[in-house]
């Protein structure tokens, strides 16, 4: 990940890399969250974990980020005689989209009051030069 934002800018950035920037997200969650979308069907973690190739303990905390960032859903399969299993599935793609889309507008609107106040700061006429100093 770069260092700063003018070095994120001059990278070329790829539509997984939203995941990272965004959210915090590991190549492991990157990898789980991929098994899901190419899946016809829910998955549990065992079956994600067989696919990527991980422990299952280790997938279980992966797609849990992945729920807590809402790209993924959780749904509670009955069994007949008592019991139950989970599934997981991807999050509609508009709704992460839009809720991407807000956290840029968030972040944007946070930034921009962060360099007001640098002007503010350390505007020309407010801030002593070194003619004004001697």
């Amino acid at each position: 990940m770069p260092d700063s934002l003018s070095e994120m800018l001059r990278q070329d950035m790829e539509c997984e890399g939203l995941l990272e920037c965004f959210h915090g997200l590991k190549q492991l969650d990157r990898r789980s969250f991929r098994v899901l979308i190419k899946s016809e069907e829910a998955l549990t973690v065992d079956e994600i974990a067989e696919q990527v190739d991980r422990e299952r303990s280790t997938v279980y905390r992966s797609i849990r980020r992945l729920m807590q960032a809402g790209f993924v859903q959780k749904e509670q399969i009955n069994y007949e005689n008592g019991g139950y299993y989970h599934v997981y599935y991807p999050a509609d793609t508009d709704d992460v989209a839009n809720n991407m889309q807000r956290l840029l507008n968030d972040w944007y609107a946070q930034m921009g009051q962060l360099i007001d106040e640098f002007r503010g700061k350390y505007d020309q006429d407010t801030v002593p030069t070194a003619k004004q100093q001697s």
